[in-house]
């Protein structure tokens, strides 16, 4: 890509190109868009990303993305609360959210055991998974995690931590194909895993 005419653009154009799949050729289309509209319209634009950095929260008890202490989710009352979904991240909840075929809560992880990336059990929300599980109110605990290998050595390390209590343990369908991450996982499928999971099992190939 040829040198830009000015460094402002530049220095513009390199900030759009390190958001995640943003390549330069891209950055620069958007940066010209903006340029294009109205001063107020890039003002509102640019504090609202400012606004959302400041003020987001994570709800206090499932760890999803919120507004206020509660998330949405937790604050409504008409939800099942004996079943309770664990998830990896937040795009998670909202690919199984999109579904419309769950109807309990959920518990967001924030990441998965990867001893190759440094993330070990207490990196991730856990502990605050067992005290939700040990308060009794839950009868099934549903493991919704992608099915790479990641994501069964969290399943496992889950298991062995839950495997105490009186709940069923159950994981998604392998409609979700293995190796694949969830948020990825078309609505439709990603569904059917829901209304079809399994009970957990330790040793799955026998």
């Amino acid at each position: 890509m040829q040198p830009l005419p000015s460094k402002l653009l530049e220095e513009a154009v390199d900030e759009m190109a390190s958001l995640p799949g943003v390549g330069r050729k891209t950055a620069l289309r958007l940066v010209l868009h903006l340029l294009r509209r109205e001063p107020e319209a890039v003002r509102q634009f640019s504090a609202s990303f400012v606004k959302l950095k400041e003020e987001i929260q994570y709800c206090s008890r499932c760890f999803n993305l919120s507004d206020t202490a509660l998330c949405n989710i937790c604050s409504d009352s008409s939800r099942d609360a004996s079943l309770l979904c664990v998830v990896e991240d937040v795009r998670d909840v909202m690919a199984i959210e999109n579904t419309g075929q769950y109807r309990g809560y959920f518990h967001v992880l924030g990441g998965i055991i990867s001893p190759m990336q440094g993330i070990g059990p207490a990196d991730i929300e856990i502990e605050s998974l067992v005290e939700r599980v040990s308060a009794g109110q839950i009868n099934e605990v549903i493991f919704a995690l992608s099915a790479t290998m990641e994501g069964d050595t969290t399943n496992f390390y889950l298991y062995r931590r839950l495997r105490d209590f009186p709940l069923k343990m159950s994981t998604l369908a392998r409609g979700v194909a293995v190796g694949d991450e969830l948020e990825y996982a078309d609505e439709i499928t990603l569904g059917r895993s829901i209304l079809h999971r399994t009970p957990f099992d330790l040793n799955p190939s026998r």
